[in-house]
């Protein structure tokens, strides 16, 4: 299978993501993983436990966000440096240094998401 960023739910996700519409894009993608296959639909599941990791930070869910943040990490673990389109090393770095401030509390409020470099 072949992840096309460019439309689709795929592409609605990633608008919704890089919007702050961390809730709508899980939902977007969401759509796409349950009907994937593997490797794509591990990916999409670290992708989407990131959006809810990040729905959790708005929610001032520490625990919850932490959790996600580390479950999207695992997921990504297996993966190539880039793999469907996606910065996989770049997106996992940034995942990473998110992991290490959301243990701050003063930190997490103002934490910036992860970006989802897409390569087309």
């Amino acid at each position: 299978m072949i992840l096309d960023w460019t439309q689709g739910a795929l592409a609605e996700g990633l608008r919704c993501y890089r919007a702050g519409e961390f809730f709508a894009a899980h939902e977007h993608w969401e759509a796409v993983w349950l009907h994937a296959p593997e490797p794509e639909k591990t990916l999409l599941q670290a992708l989407i436990q990131l959006a809810a990791a990040f729905h959790h930070l708005r929610r001032h869910n520490l625990s919850g966000a932490r959790s996600m943040l580390q479950a999207a990490l695992k997921r990504l673990a297996p993966y190539p440096a880039s793999f469907q389109g996606i910065s996989v090393a770049s997106l996992s770095d940034e995942i990473r240094q998110c992991l290490c401030e959301v243990y701050d509390q003063d930190a997490s409020a103002r934490l910036a998401c992860p970006s989802i470099r897409i390569s087309v």
